[in-house]
């Protein structure tokens, strides 16, 4: 049995919402088949929770369950072939009774229900309909997807992030009053025996390539069209969000970057691909690659004309070349599921056509996918513009040329003092626009809440502004006629 939920514990679930662990019904259904179907899901995936009293907006309304309605889920429950062990319970929320059904993750995959296989993917369940689908799911379950294998070495008490747990708990929307520890179990990080999974490894360890030596990112710049001359090769490793900003902050700075200003609005950046293409494809390539293959690592390849991402793992059996680009179907379902929940990943399954339709808007040619053996996606470069034309080009570092020219962006008639927190904060934005508060404070060696008075004051002043979210975005300089002084 599993230690009960607390009136807290469901109030944090309820506020981060559905996700890959977690499923909402605001009472039982006409069709009690409907909540056995999302009991089954869990019990194939991580594990799962599912809340009857929670509507779709997170709210917790509580309901009524009648013997009747509560034989009729039951019995719908042990319809589930191999026989499936469920917690069910109710727990009472500020006056409002909350219907939990708890599933672990099972221990005799695959279960069915009515003979038919049933997953979590993301935060949807699906149903497996194909021979394909259903023969990849068997391969999985025999050797158990690798993000739900056990990490054995891995000490939640000194192995763990705590800045970045503390950033992913913001941009999921959890609330600072729930424990890490209740997090942590909460999104099914945990096996029975206490171990982390992988999947919490890799998406929250500070070092996760300690313990799964190729879970890194190489980027490798290349003098030309082929590999024969290295110009510059970086390894990043961190959690797997960490890998991301970094990668994304070397493209930055090795490809053409023009800055669009109109009017007094904010500097729109113009990446010569794309920024939203390369997000989805290293995303992708985080989410879906194989784990289980020793010998590779996810790579980006920047060449003259164009920039090649890979990442061990071919398309799965359960996705057909005629679906590719429509359907989703993950490795590792548990690390795609907490990309979800920090607005990563914006549909399931949307990917690829997300990908082709930037690429087209930008009047660049269709990016190619390569499937065997190694998934790999191939973006054509724009062609060099002339000396003559405008092209701002960010180097990802801090150099007293780019800084100053980003300075006389901020030039004004009428001066406005700052201070040297302050001016240091722009300059890491500049830097690294994904930056983090914890991180911003712990550079400065100030507290968190300096920080945030002192951004007060740079968006107070037209300096620095938020774009997409408090949780979920990143860190914009406002070129405003300003005239910045070092105080």
């Amino acid at each position: 049995m599993n230690k009960q939920l607390t009136p807290e514990d469901i109030k944090s679930i309820a506020q981060a919402g559905e996700g890959y662990n977690a499923e909402f019904k605001i009472h039982v259904p006409n069709k009690v088949k409907e909540i056995t179907e999302e009991i089954c899901a869990f019990a194939n995936s991580a594990g799962g929770v599912l809340l009857i009293g929670v509507s779709d907006d997170n709210v917790v309304h509580g309901t009524t369950l009648d013997n009747a309605k509560r034989s009729a889920i039951q019995n719908s429950i042990n319809e589930i072939n191999p026989h499936l062990a469920t917690d069910f319970y109710s727990v009472e929320v500020e006056g409002k009774t909350i219907w939990v059904i708890e599933v672990n993750t099972g221990i005799q995959k695959p279960y069915a229900l009515s003979g038919v296989i049933y997953v979590r993917q993301g935060p949807n369940t699906q149903k497996l309909t194909t021979v394909e689908q259903m023969r990849d799911f068997f391969q999985q379950s025999d050797r158990i997807y690798f993000d739900e294998a056990p990490c054995n070495d891995f000490d939640l008490s000194k192995d763990i992030d705590p800045n970045w747990f503390e950033e992913f708990r913001l941009q999921s929307g959890l609330s600072n009053t729930v424990s890490q520890e209740q997090i942590i179990h909460n999104l099914k990080l945990i096996l029975l025996d206490g171990s982390i999974k992988n999947g919490g490894v890799l998406f929250f360890g500070t070092a996760p390539e300690q313990f799964i030596e190729t879970a890194v990112i190489r980027c490798i710049a290349f003098d030309g069209i082929n590999k024969t001359n290295i110009i510059d090769d970086k390894v990043y490793g961190g959690a797997l969000m960490k890998q991301y900003e970094q990668t994304m902050q070397w493209l930055k700075g090795k490809l053409s970057v023009r800055y669009e200003i109109e009017g007094s609005g904010p500097r729109k950046e113009i990446w010569e691909i794309p920024e939203t293409a390369f997000k989805e494809a290293i995303i992708n390539a985080l989410s879906h690659r194989d784990y289980y293959d020793k010998g590779a690592r996810i790579t980006i390849e920047l060449f003259k004309d164009r920039v090649e991402i890979s990442n061990p793992g071919g398309l799965t059996s359960a996705i057909s070349l005629a679906e590719f680009g429509t359907k989703s179907h993950s490795r590792n379902p548990l690390i795609f599921g907490l990309f979800v929940r920090i607005h990563m990943v914006e549909q399931v399954g949307s990917g690829i056509s997300r990908i082709r339709d930037l690429m087209k808007s930008a009047k660049l040619p269709e990016p190619q996918f390569k499937t065997d053996g190694m998934f790999t996606v191939v973006f054509q470069r724009a062609e060099e513009k002339s000396s003559g034309e405008s092209s701002g080009k960010s180097s990802g570092k801090s150099s007293e040329r780019t800084w100053a020219e980003t300075i006389e962006l901020l030039i004004a008639k009428s001066p406005v003092k700052i201070g040297k927190s302050a001016l240091k904060i722009l300059e890491m934005v500049y830097i690294n626009q994904f930056i983090t508060i914890p991180e911003m404070a712990k550079r400065l060696g100030i507290t968190e809440r300096a920080v945030e008075k002192n951004i007060r004051n740079l968006r107070n002043q037209n300096l620095v502004i938020r774009k997409e979210g408090e949780r979920s975005g990143y860190w914009k300089l406002l070129p405003k006629n300003h005239e910045i002084r070092n105080s």
